[in-house]
């Protein structure tokens, strides 16, 4: 079991920043591949990052390359997701996730564990 509790959402300008932090706890916590996913109103759900458990290696959504940046501290059992230059587009509610399995994933389905989400609001 992985318990999952985000935050550090909040509102900014377009071409701000936000740091969302996402705590983990639970046994599997360390051996789990991570992502964020995002979910606009009336949109579904989607892909926006994700990291292996080892952190060796990262996916990102064609949107937010360059601009986003997933890590993680095992030792803290965090989760981070760093954006910049955000966009009214990028306006959501962001959403924590951890997978146990052999690889990272980019669909929702193959992850088993969420958190409740943080919302992000992007003025323009």
């Amino acid at each position: 079991q992985v318990q999952l509790v985000e935050s550090g959402g909040g509102l900014v300008q377009a071409g701000g920043s936000l740091r969302l932090s996402c705590a983990a706890s639970g046994r599997t916590f360390s051996s789990s591949h991570m992502g964020w996913f995002r979910q606009a109103p009336g949109k579904e759900r989607e892909f926006v990052a994700a990291i292996r458990w080892s952190g060796g290696s990262t996916l990102y959504a064609d949107s937010v390359k360059g601009r986003f940046t997933i890590s993680r501290d095992i030792v803290k059992n965090m989760v981070y997701l760093q954006m910049i230059r955000l966009k009214p587009e990028d306006a959501a509610v962001y959403y924590c996730a951890a997978r146990v399995g052999m690889e990272i994933k980019t669909t929702s389905s193959e992850y088993d564990y969420w958190g409740q989400g943080t919302q992000v609001t992007v003025s323009s």
